[in-house]
């Protein structure tokens, strides 16, 4: 049986498969599925940012009508493993960070569980806390390694003799200059939900995942389950960004609240508010950025320290210095990651962890390099250039950074830039325009597996527990099991997101498509070699995603340029970007419609970043100032103008059998610091911390 049929083709710009079901209203998220008798909890969390409890009052709580039951430290079931400290809830009566989960009220709706949660009293004694980030002031440690693996520290030659040599000499250039990013929160649409429903010592969770076999992994081991007593269930999340990549506290909360009622599943989705303490966020980081070049702009030294923070109770290491091992080519290089520990909530993954935060400073430093050189920026970059990994020496599978710069720079009209910061002006309107670089690793997480059946009259039913965040799973993986089967692609039956399916690794690392997919090339191959082309009704096979033989020999990257105008309001400082264009190699393009939507989603968090996300401490108390969506401002329809995504055909056949490399993150890496290169552009005023506010541009413009 074959097919010739264009609309099943790798390539080609399909619309999402589930888009119909989302905006009917018949694709259910956590919360929604349909369970028997549901009561609900709502989680009581702690008022101070570090201490122990000393007496719990839940009396006026249980006599609400409705409330089932409270549950504390003192009545909540012991969990088989409190390794993970952060999943070790009600256990124990110490506080480690403001926002814990301290008590939980299980009631018959939701509206009487969260008054009744208001009815709980406790009562704390405090120890000192310290919840700010202050390099200068924190004491800070070298972790043993950094999120994904990454080496803490990376030294190569001399830094500091290059450092010293340029300083020397009157036609180089040096730089060292300290650059700050925020504290931020993923805030997907969907709220993190948990239904949880036990049946003797079987488990079943309805969760917004990002990994239904990695949670229900970590969630045996605490309940002290066998995996196969475990079952997770996900088809649809509604965003995630990298903060339902692992589970978190809410979901042991939800297993041990319907454990507590037994023959009643219950249902728990954390507010708003709630979400900010609860479910990670990108750590705040100090990046000391430091660059000696000669007069041709070319890069003798470079050297990245990076500062965060992370909880007492768990360690994250942001590798935020890792781009810098691999985006220019310099002889002298140092890397290094401190962190501070502190009595905050756990930070975790945040859409490109590492690669994102880690962008920003290196590439406001090429800015500042250029202009101090007197070279176009675009240039500088052309120029620096690595023809090989600079940190292992490996020849990279492909790098198309050079073609990007310069195929962004003709469709931005790059050359019609006058250099002289503040000189462009639109009657109030200062108008500048910036640019800078973009990476992100092709990473590699074998373990997915993927199963093909013939079901009979022409169809085939592909299986493997993906994740679709919105990022196009649901369309993506059944173009490429009907490419590899070679029939249309209405002959595919697709099911993710289900514990009870093949493996499937998480949708994170921007891995999903190429591990996912590969794994359905294999099962289709496999398939296809066993039972030809006239299967009979019931045929299967399974694969696991194959190892990879070039691997070892290449450094793999996906990279691209970014372009941005900004408009500044020369009297109130108001920041507005009518242009963002973004041009990218990343590979072979799948779906070039939800492509464009997952760089273009990227784009506009980065731009988000650049002006607007900001979660704010009070150090005093512990407290998270804004955390709701009327103080912490994201990104909105009225921000954004005309954003523009492109790529570059890029052939790559080392990567993986079908030469992707994954594209939903590298759109919000460098978008930060583009933006403020085009402030700087357009104000005269070097900003280097973001998000960019008004504050910081008047203060500049004021002072020069």
């Amino acid at each position: 049986m074959t097919s010739t049929s264009e609309s099943r083709a790798v390539g080609a710009d399909i619309e999402r498969a589930d888009a119909r079901a989302k905006v009917a209203g018949r694709a259910p998220y956590a919360f929604e599925h349909p369970v028997d008798n549901p009561c609900y909890a709502h989680a009581v969390l702690s008022s101070i940012p570090r201490g122990r409890i000393t007496a719990v009052d839940t009396g006026a709580a249980l006599q609400e009508d409705g409330v089932i039951t409270v549950l504390t430290y003192e009545n909540a079931e012991r969990l088989a493993s409190t390794e993970d400290a952060e999943l070790a809830i009600l256990q124990e009566p110490e506080v480690a960070f403001r926002g814990q989960i301290v008590a939980a009220v299980v009631a018959g709706t939701p509206e009487t569980a969260r008054h009744a949660a208001s009815l709980v009293r406790i009562t704390y004694a405090t120890e000192p806390h310290e919840s700010e980030l202050k390099p200068d002031e924190n004491e800070l440690y070298r972790p043993e390694s950094a999120n994904g693996g990454a080496e803490t520290d990376s030294m190569l030659g001399d830094l500091e003799a290059a450092m010293e040599a340029a300083a020397a000499d009157p036609d180089a250039v040096t730089l060292d200059e300290t650059y700050v990013t925020a504290m931020t929160h993923c805030n997907p649409m969907e709220p993190h939900a948990t239904i949880a429903v036990w049946q003797g010592d079987e488990l079943t969770l309805y969760d917004s995942s990002q990994s239904v076999h990695g949670h229900r992994d970590t969630l045996a081991e605490v309940f002290g389950l066998d995996r196969a007593r475990v079952h997770m269930i996900c088809p649809y999340v509604g965003g995630g960004f990298g903060s339902k990549g692992e589970p978190h506290a809410h979901a042991v909360l939800a297993a041990l609240a319907a454990r507590a009622v037994p023959g009643r599943p219950v249902k728990f989705a954390l507010t708003r508010q709630q979400m900010f303490t609860l479910v990670g966020y990108r750590t705040p980081t100090y990046q000391r950025v430091r660059l000696a070049a000669g007069a041709d702009g070319r890069l003798t030294g470079i050297g990245m320290e990076a500062v965060e923070q992370t909880s007492r109770i768990k360690e994250f290491a942001e590798q935020s210095a890792n781009p810098t091992r691999t985006m220019y080519a310099a002889q002298h290089r140092r890397t290094t990651h401190r962190l501070a520990h502190l009595d905050v909530p756990v930070p975790s993954w945040m859409r490109a962890p590492g690669e994102c935060p880690g962008m920003f400073g290196p590439e406001v430093a090429m800015d500042e390099l250029a202009e101090r050189l007197g070279m176009d920026p675009v240039e500088l970059r052309i120029r620096n250039d690595a023809p090989v990994d600079p940190e292992s020496g490996k020849p990279f599978s492909s790098r198309n950074l050079v073609a990007c710069l310069n195929e962004g720079a003709r469709r931005f009209g790059w050359q019609d830039r006058d250099p002289r910061p503040g000189v462009r002006r639109d009657g109030r309107w200062l108008v500048g325009t910036g640019v800078a670089s973009s990476a992100y690793p092709v990473n590699r997480v074998p373990g997915s597996v993927a199963a093909v059946e013939y079901v009979g009259e022409g169809r085939y039913r592909v299986d493997i527990a993906a994740a679709d965040l919105g990022t196009g799973a649901w369309t993506v993986l059944a173009q490429i099991a009907a490419d590899r089967l070679d029939v249309p692609l209405d002959a595919v039956e697709l099911r993710i997101g289900d514990t009870a399916l093949p493996k499937a690794t998480v949708a994170g690392g921007s891995a999903g498509t190429a591990m996912w997919g590969s794994a359905i090339v294999a099962a289709a191959q496999t398939f296809r070699k066993r039972h030809g082309h006239d299967p009979s009704p019931g045929d299967h096979a399974q694969a696991e995603t194959p190892g990879n033989p070039h691997a070892e020999r290449f450094a793999m990257h996906a990279f691209g340029a970014q372009f941005v105008e900004v408009r500044v309001d020369a009297d109130t400082g108001e920041i507005r970007v009518p242009r963002l264009l973004g041009v990218f190699a990343a590979g072979r393009i799948i779906n070039p419609r939800t492509a464009r939507s997952q760089l273009i989603g990227g784009m506009t968090m980065g731009l988000s970043m650049a002006l607007h996300e900001e979660t704010v401490t009070d150090p005093r108390y512990g407290l998270l100032v804004n955390h709701d969506l009327a103080n912490y401002h994201v990104t909105a329809n009225a921000d954004v103008h005309r954003i523009e995504a492109h790529w570059i055909d890029e052939d790559d056949p080392y990567v993986n059998p079908l030469g992707i490399k994954g594209i939903g993150e590298i759109g919000i890496t460098g978008t930060a610091a583009a933006v403020v290169n085009a402030v700087r552009h357009a104000t005269g005023v070097r900003v280097r911390e973001v998000p960019v506010t008004l504050d910081k541009v008047l203060g500049g413009m004021g002072a020069g």
